[in-house]
Formats: C-alpha cells, structure tokens, sequence
C-alpha cells in the first residue's frame, strides 16, 4: 500500500508557499504522494470569503520542492475545463515534475455552486457525458496524436498537443465517484484506479466491506489486466492509524489518502495538517 496526504485548494492551501511546505514535509517524511482538490467556489456559503488557489499552479510549487512525490488532483471536474488546456497543463506540470502526475477525474460539485454560479451546464447526464468524451480527448492528447474528432460535445480538427507527456502512453488516470452508483465506477474501469467515495463523508474511513465490493465490482467491469489502483481514505491518529489502514488493504485498497473532516477548519488549515504529515504515513 502507498500513502498520500490530501489537501484542498482553498483556506491556507491557496498560497502555492504553503502546498510547497506540505509536500517537502511529506516527502521527508514518507508519504509516497500529495493530492490537491480543484475546485472553483466549491459550497459558496461554507467557504464564502476563502482564497482559492489554481491547483496546478500549487501542484507546480509541490513539484519544484520535491523529487519523487506523485501529484495530481483528487478530482479535476473534466466537464468544467476544455480538454486542449487541460491536456496541455497536465503534460507540462509532468515535464515539470519528471513523471511523477497522476490526473484523478471525475463530474465535480457541488454542481449548482461550481457550475450553475457561472450560467454552465448542471444536467448530471451532460456532464458524465462530457467527462467521458473528455477523457478520451486527453488520453489522445496526451500520447501526441493528430487528433480529428467530432463528438456530441467537441469538435476537433487536425490537431497535435506537443510535447506528449513524459509517462507513456499517459500518465495514470484515476476516478473518483459515489458508491453505490455503478456509472461511474463502470467508468473507472476502463482507466488505471479508482476513487470511491462513501455516505460517511470525507475524512471518515471506509469500512473493509464498502472497499471489497468496490474493488470486486470494478474488477469484473476491467478490460485490461494492467496495474489497477484503490484510493481510499480518511482522517488517521498516528497511533491508531495502522489499525485502521491494515484491514482496507487487506479488503482491496492500494492507496491510503489522509484527507481532513469536511467541516472542520482543519481542512483547509496549514498548521494542523503540517503536523500529522510529519508523524509519517500510517503504514500496517
């Protein structure tokens, strides 16, 4: 199992400085990853009045400070972004990086706030559609093909986004969806991992239950036997995170991503989280 630590893009983290410090800390101290959130306004009431940071400006800034920590965002609403900016900020933030960018996809919320607040599109059904389109663009990008395409969404002709991104044929694609709905995570199985998220909310653990069906549910839709990813996640205490890590990837899970409670100003807080990144990784 590999260990992430997981932070938003707003509050504390909106300053590049300040992603920049996490990620030197989690490198040093053994985390295999950092995660950034990407999100526009997110829940406008909750979080009116908080900076917000471009999570590949700070992704950037963590890539810079670091020499092997993977980065990427925990998850880039693809429907929100055209797929030509998109694929050229991921393979530039991967030259930057040495390889080291995993692209983590999915629709994006709150809907209305993130999208309704700027008069785009707020049909679930559309924006899964865009996603999916979206995905396929990238992958096509990203390997630096000419592309001509013309889709329910995008229309493109004869172009070729260069250079191709350093990992080959593109760098690792994970997506993240609620479970139970199977759309998303049928959709997940035709990339590279998977990132379910659970009614107990973020920054509360899974049970070793939800993360075996998942993981048996997504293997029996995969259609290549490649490297497959599990993220799961949630808020640990260093004393008793290995209690509560072990038995998830016993059931299945790959990745552990320590993620803050929802609610709580420790989320988005630089101390607080600074600190349960030194005490290390919570491995078995």
């Amino acid at each position: 199992m590999r260990f992430s630590v997981n932070v938003p893009n707003f509050g504390d983290f909106a300053d590049p400085r300040a992603v920049a410090n996490v990620a030197r800390a989690a490198e040093d101290a053994g985390w295999d990853g950092l995660f950034v959130w990407d999100h526009v306004v997110h829940s406008k009431e909750m979080r009116r009045g908080q900076p917000f940071g471009d999570p590949w400006m700070l992704l950037t800034a963590a890539a810079l400070a670091t020499s092997s920590l993977r980065l990427g965002t925990l998850v880039t609403p693809v429907a929100r972004r055209r797929p030509e900016q998109l694929a050229r900020q991921v393979a530039t933030l991967d030259a930057v990086s040495g390889g080291r960018v995993v692209f983590g996809a999915g629709l994006g919320g709150p809907v209305e706030d993130e999208f309704g607040s700027f008069g785009d599109e707020t049909d679930p059904v559309v924006l899964a559609e865009k996603l999916d389109e979206g995905l396929g663009l990238l992958g096509r990008y990203w390997a630096g093909e000419r592309v001509d395409h013309d889709g329910e969404h995008y229309w493109v002709r004869d172009v070729e986004i260069l250079p191709p991104t350093v990992q080959r044929p593109r760098p690792p694609v994970w997506v993240g969806g609620f479970w139970p709905n199977r759309r998303p995570f049928r959709r997940a199985a035709q990339w590279d991992g998977v990132v379910p998220l659970f009614a107990s909310g973020h920054g509360t653990p899974p049970t070793p239950d939800e993360v075996r069906e998942v993981a048996g549910y997504v293997a029996e839709h995969r259609t290549s036997d490649g490297p497959y990813d599990v993220v799961v996640g949630g808020l640990t205490t260093p004393e008793a995170a290995a209690d509560v890590v072990g038995p998830l990837a016993e059931a299945g899970a790959t990745w552990w991503d320590e993620r803050g409670l929802y609610a709580s100003p420790d989320l988005y807080s630089l101390g607080p989280v600074l600190r349960r990144v030194e005490a290390g990784p919570p491995r078995p």
